[in-house]
C-alpha cells in the first residue's frame, strides 16, 4: 500500500481537486460557443451541459461501493486517467453531438473523483479533526470553480480544445501523485463488506445534500437570466460568481473549526435557512451591486456550515462504508441540483421569481424535517489525538458529548 502521512495526503487531494474542477470550470463561459461552431443546436448544447450531471448521478453510488469493495486508490487513479483522457478528445474533429459523451465521461470520473477524495479524508482523520479536512476539500473546490471560468476567458473560443487538453494533462500527472498516496484503506480487502448502517445523522445528511441540491440548480440555470432580467452589466454577472466564491474560500477552514468545536447540527440546521432565505430574497432584488453584496453574505453562511453537514454523514461511520456514504450524499445533492435546474427553467418562463420562491420553500421544508432526524444526534464531537505510525488514523471510538 502507499505510504503518506494523513497531512501529506490531504495537500495532494487538494492539489487534484483544484486541477479537477478548475478543468470542471474551464470552458463554462465560452463551451457553449465552442460548441455551436461544431455544429451544435440549441437543445444539443443543452443536452451536453446537463449529461455532465447525469453521469453523475447514474455513478456516484456505484462508484462508493467500488471504492470500498477495491479500494480507494484505484479508483481514483482510474478516474484520474479517465478525466484526463476525455479532457483531450475536445482537440478531435467531431461534431458537438459526440461530446455528449465526453460530457459524460468527465462527469462519471468527476464523481468518483469527489467520492474517493471526500471518503479518504473522512477515513484518515478522527471525528474530531474531520470537519477541518473536509473544509479543506472544499475551498479547493471552490478555487477551481473559481479560477477554472476565468482561465477559460483566456483562451479564445478556437482555443478551448487545446485549454482543455492542457487540464487533461495535469490530470494523467495528478493521477501519478494519487497511485503513490495513501486513501487510509487497502488496495483490495478480501473480506465481505460491511453493511451499510442508516443511522439518524446519515439520513438527515442525505435531506440536507438534497435542500441544497435544490439552490444550487436554481442559480446553475436561472441565476444569469436573473440578473439580466434586473439589466446587469456582463460584467456584474461575471463578478456575482467571484463574490459568491470567494468568501467561501476564504472561510471554510473557519467552518471546518466550528464543525470541530460548535455543535454541528445547529451550525448545519443555520447553513440550510440561511441558503433557503436568500435564494427567495433575489427576485425581490432590483439593485445589481446589493446582489453582489447578498451573495457574498450567502457564501458566509454556505461556507460555515457545509462542513458540519458532510462531518454528520460520517460520523459514526467504520472506514470501509465511508465511500458508500459519500457515494449516497453526493447522489443526493446532484440529483437534486440537476431536477432543480431542469425544473426552474421552465418555473422562470412563467414568472422570474417563481423558481426561487418555490425551491426556496421545498429546501426549507427539507431542512427543517433535520430538525426530526437530528434530534437525538449529539453534535459536539471530541476524539483522543492518538495515531498509528504510517499517517493512517486508526479505527477509533469517539466521545461525543452534547
Amino acid at each position: 500500500m502507499a505510504q503518506s502521512s494523513a497531512q501529506q495526503t490531504l495537500r495532494r487531494l487538494t492539489v487534484i481537486v483544484a486541477i479537477q474542477w478548475m478543468g470542471a470550470t474551464l470552458g463554462l463561459p465560452l463551451l457553449p460557443l465552442f460548441l455551436e461552431h461544431r455544429d451544435g443546436t440549441p437543445s444539443v448544447i443543452g443536452l451536453i451541459m446537463a449529461s455532465f450531471f447525469v453521469a453523475g448521478v447514474a455513478t456516484q453510488f456505484g462508484f462508493g461501493h467500488l471504492a470500498d469493495r477495491f479500494g480507494r486508490r484505484k479508483l481514483l487513479v482510474f478516474s484520474l486517467i479517465i478525466y484526463g483522457l476525455a479532457s483531450m478528445t475536445y482537440l478531435l474533429p467531431v461534431s458537438a453531438p459526440w461530446l455528449a459523451l465526453t460530457r459524460m465521461f468527465q462527469g462519471a470520473s468527476a464523481g468518483a473523483i469527489e467520492v474517493t477524495s471526500m471518503s479518504a479524508v473522512a477515513s484518515l482523520f478522527p471525528e474530531a479533526q474531520r470537519g477541518r479536512a473536509v473544509s479543506q476539500i472544499l475551498a479547493a473546490q471552490l478555487f477551481g470553480i473559481a479560477i477554472g471560468p476565468v482561465a477559460g476567458v483566456v483562451a479564445s473560443v478556437h482555443d478551448l480544445g487545446w485549454a482543455f487538453f492542457v487540464t487533461g494533462i495535469l490530470s494523467l500527472c495528478a493521477a501519478v501523485v494519487a497511485s503513490r498516496t495513501n486513501l487510509g484503506d487497502l488496495d483490495y480487502d478480501p473480506t465481505p463488506l460491511p453493511r451499510l448502517k442508516w443511522s439518524p445523522q446519515l439520513t438527515g445528511a442525505l435531506v440536507a445534500a438534497g435542500a441544497s441540491g435544490l439552490v444550487i440548480g436554481v442559480y446553475e440555470a436561472t441565476w444569469s437570466l436573473l440578473m439580466h432580467a434586473h439589466h446587469a452589466s456582463t460584467l456584474q454577472i461575471r463578478l456575482s460568481w467571484t463574490f459568491f466564491s470567494v468568501p467561501w474560500f476564504l472561510l471554510a477552514r473557519v467552518g471546518g473549526w466550528l464543525a470541530d468545536h460548535a455543535n454541528r447540527r445547529f451550525i448545519a440546521f443555520a447553513g440550510l435557512l440561511n441558503g433557503a432565505f436568500f435564494l427567495s430574497l433575489y427576485p425581490h432584488i432590483h439593485n445589481n451591486d446589493l446582489m453582489l453584496f447578498l451573495g457574498s453574505l450567502e457564501s458566509v453562511g454556505a461556507s460555515l456550515s457545509v462542513p458540519s453537514i458532510s462531518s454528520l454523514m460520517s460520523q459514526g461511520a467504520v472506514s470501509r462504508e465511508m465511500s458508500r456514504r459519500q457515494g449516497l450524499y453526493a447522489t443526493s445533492n446532484t440529483a437534486c441540483l440537476a431536477m432543480a435546474a431542469g425544473a426552474a427553467g421552465f418555473l422562470f418562463a412563467i414568472n422570474t421569481a417563481l423558481p426561487f420562491t418555490v425551491m426556496a420553500i421545498i429546501s426549507a421544508t427539507l431542512a427543517l424535517t433535520t430538525l426530526y432526524w437530528w434530534r437525538d444526534v449529539r453534535g459536539h464531537v471530541t476524539d483522543a489525538p492518538t495515531q498509528r505510525s504510517g499517517g493512517v488514523a486508526p479505527a477509533r471510538s469517539p466521545h461525543i458529548q452534547g
